[in-house]
C-alpha cells in the first residue's frame, strides 16, 4: 500500500502479512512510517493504493468501528485512560461501547488474563504506566480480537515489567491464537518474542525475516542502528 499526506509520500508500496498465532515485529528509525502504517491498518487513514485484508475479508473501505467488530484491536504509544473514571467504570464504558455489549464476567476474565490486580474502585488516572497499559489491553481483549496492533507496548516499562509483558503476549499468541504486530524499539523484546521482523525506512520495506537475520543485516544496521546513534 501507499500513503501520501500533505504532499509527502509516507508509505511506498508497503506490504506485510501476519497469521493467527504469530508475532510480527515492526521496526525502523523515527519517521520511517511505522505508526502511519498502523493508522492505515486500523482505518484512521485511507491509503492511496493497496488493500487491507482481515481474516480473509477486504476491509479497505470499512471504518474503525467495523474493523473492530471484525476483530481488529489496537493499542497506542501513550496509555491514555479516562482519568475521571474508576477502573470499573472504564471497563463498563468499554463493555457498552458498541453492540454486542459485553458482560462484567468477560471484563473480569480479561483483567485476570492481563494480571490487572488493582481495585476496580480505584481512579484509572492514578494507575502506573504498566497498569494503565493492562487496563487498556483488557478492554480490547474482552472483545476477543483476532488481530492486535501494539505501538511500543514496552515504552516506559522497567525490565521486570517487560518480562511480564513478554509472557502475556506469548499467552495471547500461543493459547488464544491472536495475530500480533508490534512496533517496538526494545529490540531484546522482539528478539525473544517475534517470529518475523519487518524493517521500514523512509516509508519503504528494506528487510524482513527472522529477528536474528534482520538485526544482522548491514542495510538495517546502516539505516536503523547506526542512524539512531
Amino acid at each position: 500500500m501507499s500513503l501520501a499526506l500533505g504532499g509527502r509520500q509516507i508509505l511506498k508500496d508497503v506490504g506485510l502479512h501476519v497469521s493467527r498465532g504469530e508475532v510480527l515485529g515492526l521496526i525502523g528509525p523515527n519517521g520511517a512510517g511505522k505508526t502511519s502504517l498502523f493508522e492505515v491498518l486500523s482505518g484512521r487513514y485511507v491509503a492511496q493504493s493497496g488493500r487491507v485484508v482481515l481474516d480473509g475479508s477486504d476491509v479497505t473501505r470499512q471504518d474503525i468501528v467495523r474493523r473492530s467488530r471484525r476483530g481488529l484491536a489496537r493499542t497506542f504509544q501513550s496509555p491514555v485512560v479516562p482519568s475521571a473514571l474508576t477502573v470499573g467504570e472504564t471497563f463498563r464504558a468499554a463493555r457498552m461501547a458498541y453492540l454486542p455489549f459485553r458482560s462484567r464476567h468477560e471484563a473480569e476474565w480479561a483483567a485476570r488474563l492481563v494480571n490487572l490486580t488493582v481495585p476496580w474502585s480505584r481512579p484509572a488516572g492514578s494507575l502506573d504506566t504498566f497498569d494503565r497499559r493492562k487496563l487498556l489491553l483488557a478492554c480490547l481483549l474482552m472483545r476477543r480480537p483476532k488481530v492486535l496492533l501494539m505501538d511500543e507496548p514496552a515504552s516506559g516499562l522497567i525490565n521486570t515489567e517487560i518480562d511480564e509483558l513478554d509472557l502475556l503476549l506469548r499467552t495471547l499468541v500461543d493459547e488464544y491464537h491472536l495475530a500480533v504486530i508490534v512496533i517496538e524499539h526494545r529490540l531484546e523484546l522482539l528478539e525473544a518474542l517475534a517470529d518475523r521482523v519487518t524493517v521500514l525506512n523512509l516509508g519503504e520495506v528494506i528487510a524482513e525475516g527472522t529477528p536474528q537475520g534482520v538485526f544482522a543485516d548491514p542495510a538495517v544496521r546502516a539505516a536503523y542502528f547506526e542512524g539512531t546513534g
